[in-house]
């Protein structure tokens, strides 16, 4: 409590920081059930939860994320320790794996739902907390992994009502057919990061953006060429004249896509494209991400990809690995926008107060559908019946429960169904029936 110099309480503003924000209960209840319904998809595949903390020691998490490592929270502990929050649950799980290696069992499949932070600039659907529902699958070379990590997040969008998404992905071996000599190695990752921003600046802003890199002109040409074309067509193969190496992550490309399919994702959802990149540095082979075909302004809802190297900066054994991410709060948004937002049960019956005689039956009969699994709302005070019915219909009740004396004496309950206003009278032993129904 904070006291000013002549000893009054002195008030505080409340407020919430920049890209940081409250969920309200009607809110959260529909963020729970997006929760429920993925979750319920990842376990349907395989996966099992993991829980990984907070707070990292600072080397860990650095070095991973290229030009965005800028944005990672950071800052020395009271134990004066180099700290810093999680940026994604991809590092996270690497680390953990590198600790305890010699336990799991492989290919180890876990998933992950759980809140991050970034330190970047605030839009529309990007929040400097926000969850990432994750799947990995770590220690397997085959793509039947990649293709069931590119699957299962597509179902679990289904889930929740969205069909009319579109699943892009691409290898980022293709990229290293752009370096042939030596010397343009060194501008490969500028390359691969200004070919991934292409649909926010355009072919002329990723051409601008690596002459000002200073990379040859000759390495130029090649990158306007492959950008030119999207699609896995001879067209591109014969315009970008793949290396062998390159060729190999567009067969890579072909077989996976028919097994993303197999997998159950309509053909037309998936679309190869080989300007997708992901801006993170440890992706190594296949990449992906999922947009919106009708709401392009929420970018991408999820994406992911191979990132076999990541391991090796923990442990001496190298293990393959592939995963996948759902920002959970940019697609909430994005079911808004859409009219698709799960709806949750909350609660369903409010039992009302008539005063002391009979609230100890009111509270025996909560118990009850309580018991039953119902979601009961008792109302505290003894108050005016309009008051309590109000009460229960800003709770989203479907039904109140109102028990008087006389209906007390005679084993009754009377029901009012709140949606129709229609009160009835019912034997106690058909209460839970009725509300079940």
């Amino acid at each position: 409590m904070l006291l000013s110099r002549k000893g009054k309480i002195m008030k505080i503003e409340p407020r919430t920081l920049k890209g940081f924000r409250d969920y309200a209960p009607s809110e959260q209840l529909a963020r729970q059930e997006m929760f429920k319904k993925i979750q319920t998809v990842f376990e349907r595949f395989g996966f099992l939860p993991l829980s990984t903390p907070v707070l990292e020691y600072k080397e860990i998490l650095m070095g991973k994320y290229g030009d965005d490592e800028k944005l990672v929270y950071s800052f020395k502990d009271n134990g004066d320790r180099d700290v810093a929050m999680r940026y994604d649950l991809t590092v996270p799980l690497a680390r953990y794996v590198a600790q305890n290696q010699g336990q799991l069992t492989y290919p180890f499949k876990r998933y992950q739902i759980a809140p991050v932070w970034r330190a970047e600039n605030t839009q529309k659907g990007r929040l400097r907390e926000f969850y990432q529902c994750d799947i990995d699958v770590v220690g397997s070379n085959s793509n039947i992994a990649d293709a069931e990590v590119m699957a299962c997040i597509c179902i679990a969008l289904q889930t929740l009502g969205i069909d009319n998404y579109e699943l892009r992905f691409n290898d980022r071996r293709i990229f290293n057919f752009l370096a042939r000599l030596p010397e343009e190695t060194n501008y490969l990752t500028d390359v691969i990061r200004a070919i991934d921003k292409i649909e926010k600046i355009g072919q002329d802003g990723v051409i601008k953006v690596l002459e000002d890199r200073g990379v040859p002109s000759v390495m130029l040409d090649r990158v306007l060429k492959f950008v030119k074309v999207i699609g896995l067509t001879n067209e591109v193969i014969s315009a970008t004249d793949l290396d062998s190496d390159s060729m190999g992550a567009v067969s890579y490309i072909s077989e996976t896509m028919k097994r993303v399919v197999a997998f159950g994702v309509p053909e037309k959802n998936v679309q190869f494209n080989q300007t997708i990149a992901r801006g993170l540095d440890y992706y190594t082979g296949t990449v992906f991400e999922i947009v919106l075909k009708d709401n392009s302004e929420f970018g991408s809802i999820a994406g992911g990809g191979r990132y076999d190297g990541l391991l090796d900066t923990f442990s001496d054994k190298s293990l393959p690995a592939v995963g996948g991410s759902i920002g959970i709060d940019r697609l909430f948004e994005a079911l808004e926008s859409l009219g698709k937002v799960p709806t949750a049960p909350g609660v369903e019956v409010v039992a009302l107060n008539l005063g002391t005689t009979t609230f100890p039956e009111v509270l025996r009969v909560t118990a009850e559908l309580r018991g039953a699994g119902v979601n009961v709302d008792v109302y505290y005070d003894e108050a005016k019946m309009e008051k309590q019915f109000k009460y229960a219909e800003s709770k989203g009740a479907k039904w109140a429960v109102i028990i008087g004396e006389e209906e007390q004496k005679s084993g009754t309950v009377k029901l009012k169904n709140l949606q129709t206003r229609e009160q009835m009278e019912v034997q106690e032993s058909e209460l839970l029936r009725i509300i079940k129904s």
